[in-house]
């Protein structure tokens, strides 16, 4: 038997017109956020299109379930396909996936580099 602790459901209702939920949704309104700190880069290799034959290099700055971020120096478009090639130790895992969005670089770093940023959903 598996015991499961009770989990209790309850809905709060949310006045979207009260000053304070404003003031604070404004304050957040311009923030840049990314998840690039709490992940371990690694180098890759991305194949445009699935039969591509030349790899360029780029970083893999985020991974989870299906969706990856990639950091490159060079265009993606939307909609692309990629195949990116992950070297582990003496075998490499293949990721396929679509680009679902991509961004210059918010960081000063990454405008001084030319970085942009690909979010791929991995099929």
């Amino acid at each position: 038997m598996t015991h499961r602790p009770q989990t209790r459901v309850s809905s709060v209702r949310v006045d979207w017109s009260d000053p304070e939920l404003a003031s604070l949704l404004n304050r957040s309104e311009g923030w840049k956020l990314d998840n690039r700190g709490g992940f371990t880069p690694q180098e890759v290799q991305v194949y445009l299109g699935w039969s591509g034959s030349v790899g360029r290099p780029a970083t893999l700055v985020w991974e989870r379930d299906k969706s990856v971020v990639l950091e490159t120096v060079f265009p993606l478009s939307k909609g692309e396909q990629v195949r990116v090639d992950k070297h582990l130790g003496e075998s490499i895992r293949t990721l396929w996936g679509v680009v679902v969005e991509g961004r210059e670089g918010y960081r000063e770093e990454d405008r001084r580099r030319g970085i942009h940023l690909y979010w791929l959903q991995v099929r």
